[in-house]
């Protein structure tokens, strides 16, 4: 076994070895200089379609299993791979369906068409009172894989099962594998979202 060097027989840094360079200190992030209210109005001229993102929320008790179907509307949604196929959709933190997916990985978006503006708009009501009441007299069916409603009438539906969840200041982006994608009403048009309110295509 060979002997560590004597330190005689280290030999001597040569003079013009490079030293480490002392790294400059990082400097703390400046808040944005960006108008809140001027970001809002510039986004607000991206036309968006319109979703209406949903869930069953189960409720374990000690002698059987119940539970609500949970919906809110979103327009920031879009597709992300085709293989895998994924899907991504942007909640804010507080959102009651951001607090459902924590809890319930298998959860469905709907396409709405242009005819469907009383379905956005009754999802999109802040404070609602409760969940089971919104689905009242909304058309829908229960998907066979997520259990999650789907809107009647829809352009499609797809059924989603969370990927990963990134959270980004505060919104949380929620990206989904796609485990079913059907088109209940291919040919309707599309209902979009420009300068807050929502508009047809014609």
């Amino acid at each position: 076994m060979s002997q560590p060097a004597s330190p005689s027989e280290v030999p001597p840094v040569p003079s013009h070895a490079s030293r480490p360079e002392s790294q400059p200190e990082s400097q703390p992030e400046s808040p944005s200089s960006v108008d809140p209210e001027a970001f809002k109005a510039a986004l607000s001229r991206f036309a968006a379609g319109v979703v209406v993102v949903t869930a069953h929320e189960t409720h374990e008790t000690s002698d059987t299993a119940s539970g609500d179907d949970v919906g809110m509307t979103a327009t920031a949604f879009l597709s992300v791979s085709l293989e895998p196929p994924l899907v991504l959709v942007s909640l804010r933190r507080q959102a009651r369906m951001r607090e459902v997916l924590d809890a319930q990985p298998l959860w469905a978006v709907s396409l709405l068409s242009q005819s469907q503006r009383h379905v956005a708009g009754r999802f999109a009501i802040p404070g609602r009172v409760s969940d089971r009441l919104m689905f009242a007299d909304v058309p829908h069916q229960h998907g066979a894989i997520s259990g999650a409603p789907l809107v009647g009438g829809a352009l499609a539906t797809l059924e989603c099962r969370t990927h990963q969840i990134v959270e980004a200041g505060d919104h949380s982006l929620v990206i989904g594998e796609v485990l079913s994608a059907n088109l209940p009403s291919p040919a309707g048009q599309p209902l979009l979202h420009f300068r807050g309110r929502y508009r047809s295509l014609a």
